[in-house]
């Protein structure tokens, strides 16, 4: 073989090396795992909503992982901690007050719905029926018992101090008719008590209500505007707020999709805050 043939041999095979790796190039990414996102939640509604969105999220490559809490407090100390990616069963102004109290750093990046907080009784059908000197539970949590102290005032059950608003204790009662003994619970537990002889009736979140088979629309003696400035948030760490797959389930909690099954699901018991 002639050696003039040489050069033009090692330019084909340079050639041929070349095309290669541009085809290589070209080829589309080997596929990855999908993202795996651990969001605390309370059971009704905030984990069947994010059960609602889970097909959606595996579509763009995000696998939700859903833990269920029966509390108010280790979902936001898990979220801190890392445990968890971030949550979802809280209002404004619990989360304010939680990072107050714990200083802490989470945020909220989506408003989804609000529950409007109601007054239960298994023994009256009108709370001017409450018996003279009996028990009113209320939750046991700051924020939420000025809220239902406020609920329990709209309803005409008793008067606070002006200007207290939703940071009322019960110290700032200052009209009791019926002289009923307001009491401090556990959120999860006043669906319970109801069945307590000594009480009269309850001021209940509607996610523990709707857990123990009670909606606000049918059983309730009186609920909340639904006007209530306590949205229930989707939560993170501050340092997190703009992480792109967090957004993305931020985004997806926001969809046209999720108002229709807030609204078909719940039945005004729950309703859109976005």
């Amino acid at each position: 073989m002639s050696k003039r043939k040489y050069p033009r041999i090692t330019l084909f095979v340079s050639f041929l090396l070349a095309l290669s790796l541009a085809l290589v190039g070209c080829s589309s990414p080997a596929p990855t795992e999908d993202t795996v996102v651990k969001v605390g939640a309370t059971a009704v509604p905030h984990a069947e909503i994010l059960e609602f969105v889970k097909p959606k999220l595996a579509e763009k490559g995000i696998t939700l992982d859903i833990i269920v809490f029966n509390d108010y407090v280790q979902p936001n100390l898990a979220t801190d901690a890392g445990e968890i990616d971030g949550n979802y069963f809280q209002h404004i102004p619990y989360l304010d007050t939680f990072n107050a109290d714990h200083k802490l750093d989470l945020v909220s990046i989506a408003k989804v719905h609000i529950e409007p907080m109601a007054i239960y009784s298994k023994k009256f059908s009108a709370v001017t029926d409450f018996e003279k000197g009996s028990t009113v539970a209320i939750p046991n949590d700051p924020s939420n018992a000025g809220r239902a102290l406020s609920v329990l005032q709209s309803a005409g059950v008793i008067k606070l101090k002006d200007g207290v608003g939703i940071m009322g204790t019960i110290q700032d009662i200052t009209e009791n008719p019926q002289e009923l003994e307001v009491i401090m619970i556990d959120a999860a537990q006043l669906p319970r008590v109801l069945d307590d002889p000594k009480v009269s009736g309850a001021v209940i979140n509607t996610n523990y209500a709707l857990e123990a088979d009670l909606n606000p629309t049918s059983d309730a003696l009186y609920i909340e505007s639904k006007e209530s400035p306590y949205s229930n948030i989707f939560v993170v760490k501050a340092d997190r707020a703009e992480d792109p797959v967090l957004k993305q389930i931020a985004e997806e909690l926001n969809t046209e999709d999720v108002r229709a099954f807030i609204e078909e699901q719940y039945k005004g018991a729950v309703v859109p805050a976005f």
